[in-house]
């Protein structure tokens, strides 16, 4: 056994050893190049004497695997609080939240905190939970015919999630009865959606029309995930059917996502000019330029922001308040100028999301909040002149219950409309001011021709590009 740790040990400081040492390193080296060489081989030459030390002399056996992620671990902590290694049990939760899909049935569920048991949020419309009968507020009384007493929610969500096509069994008791009722359920792929209006219609779709009078449209954007500029799109088109004249885009809580998501919704509402740039070490300095064909036009718009805004809200939001094409309102953002990559490790089974740029608003202004900074200084995104408005603590609490009672899909339950969210009527108040008596119904500039929509199917501001094996995400988790 002790050989054959040597023995790994030594094949370990092998190949660290030819990988420096490549006859191609070395070709026409000066002696500066050489001596960072020199350096990085003791540097990996104590990392392997260390590894072998512990391998070979600890008082009980390790897990190699182990020792070898919490040198990782160790490496990436030292960098900044936004890059971090993904292990492969992590890494598929990891994907979920990204691309916000995963394999289930499609509820959010909870502990409920009177009775203690598993419950359900709210079913998601169109999912294989919703079309089985399951409702809000059911209990969740047994899965797998295992009961859920003493559940805790991770178990739930583990064992609910899984691949789809295959079938789950549970027994729910619907609310007011004491009976469970069984049921079989076939998972399927679930896609959550980024794209929220203010309450469901009869029909259980988005209402997004906030003023029927006034035409004033109203969209929560919670997340950047790889649908999220289409099904804004739609949302949009929906609303401009309706003869939509303003628009509120509420970018609040929502903490960032997909870059390439970020500057194509900003190209949607500018028709020309810089939308972001980004500048790394190692990297290309890359921008990216707004587009006309498919812009959304002639309409008033306020961009909802608060202090959990961040990173891809803050793109948007800052975007659109340089070009001076929405008020922004609320709070100021959090402030993370940053970019992730999301390198594969071990052909795809692991990953590194490695902070590897910093991206910059049209204005030139900086948007992270770098650590020691002060309210004084310039970070994040801050809304216009007189239409600042900071809630306290527990007014943000009650904001957030507020709409998670909303988006729950109960017809019968009765909303709270003693509530009053001060940021969404400022934002109102300013869309309405902007509306003049002869405002015009919103229009979208013209699209491109059906040949040159084969070229380029969806409209893309202009400077993305995909690059394989490589994700790039500006989310704050």
């Amino acid at each position: 056994m002790q050989k054959f740790r040597l023995t790994s040990s030594f094949l370990l400081l092998s190949f660290i050893i030819s990988s420096v040492f490549s006859p191609s390193i070395f070709a026409d080296e000066s002696e500066k190049k050489k001596k960072n060489e020199d350096d990085y081989y003791q540097m990996m030459k104590l990392f392997a004497d260390t590894y072998e030390q512990i391998e070979r002399n600890y008082v009980k056996d390790v897990d190699r695997r182990v020792l070898l992620e919490a040198a990782i671990r160790g490496m990436v902590k030292e960098l900044d609080q936004y890059s971090n290694y993904i292990s492969p049990k992590d890494l598929s939760r990891f994907n979920q939240v990204v691309e916000q899909e995963f394999g289930g049935i499609g509820i959010q569920v909870h502990i409920d905190e009177h009775n203690g048991r598993l419950t359900v949020m709210t079913p998601l419309p169109g999912t294989p939970a919703y079309k089985a009968g399951v409702r809000a507020g059911d209990i969740i009384d047994s899965i797998e015919g295992k009961s859920t007493k003493g559940f805790t929610l991770s178990q739930a969500i583990k064992t609910l999630k899984g691949r789809a096509g295959e079938k789950v069994s549970l027994a729910v008791i619907h609310k007011g009865t004491n009976k469970p009722i069984p049921l079989t359920i076939t998972r399927e792929i679930i896609h959550v959606a980024t794209v929220l209006g203010d309450t469901y219609k009869k029909d259980d779709a988005w209402d997004y029309m906030i003023n029927k009078k006034d035409k004033i449209g109203y969209i929560r954007l919670t997340h950047f995930s790889r649908h999220s500029a289409e099904e804004l799109k739609a949302a949009i088109d929906d609303l401009v059917k309706q003869g939509m004249k303003g628009l509120v885009l509420d970018l609040r809580f929502n903490p960032g996502g997909l870059l390439s998501q970020a500057t194509e919704i900003s190209d949607m509402f500018i028709e020309s000019g810089k939308i972001v740039s980004t500048k790394g070490r190692n990297s290309r300095n890359r921008k990216w330029e707004a587009t006309k064909e498919g812009t959304y036009s002639d309409f008033p718009m306020a961009v909802l922001v608060n202090r959990y805004s961040a990173s891809a809200s803050e793109i948007v939001s800052a975007c659109l308040q340089d070009h001076k094409r929405a008020m922004i309102v609320g709070e100021r953002t959090w402030g993370k100028g940053s970019v992730q990559n999301v390198i594969e490790l071990e052909e795809g089974d692991s990953a590194l999301k490695l902070t590897t740029a910093s991206y910059h608003r049209p204005s030139g202004k900086n948007i992270h909040r770098f650590p020691g900074s002060k309210d004084t200084d310039v970070w994040g995104v801050t809304p216009d002149k007189d239409y600042r408005l900071r809630l306290k603590d527990e007014e943000l609490e009650q904001l957030g219950t507020y709409r998670r009672n909303r988006d729950i899909l109960d017809h019968s339950a009765k909303l709270d409309d003693k509530f009053k969210d001060k940021q969404l009527e400022l934002a109102l108040k300013y869309i309405k001011t902007a509306l003049s008596d002869e405002s015009k119904p919103a229009q979208k500039s013209e699209a491109k021709k059906p040949a040159e929509k084969e070229a380029k199917p969806a409209k893309k501001a202009a400077g993305i590009e995909q690059v394989p094996q490589v994700k790039i995400i500006i989310g704050t988790t």
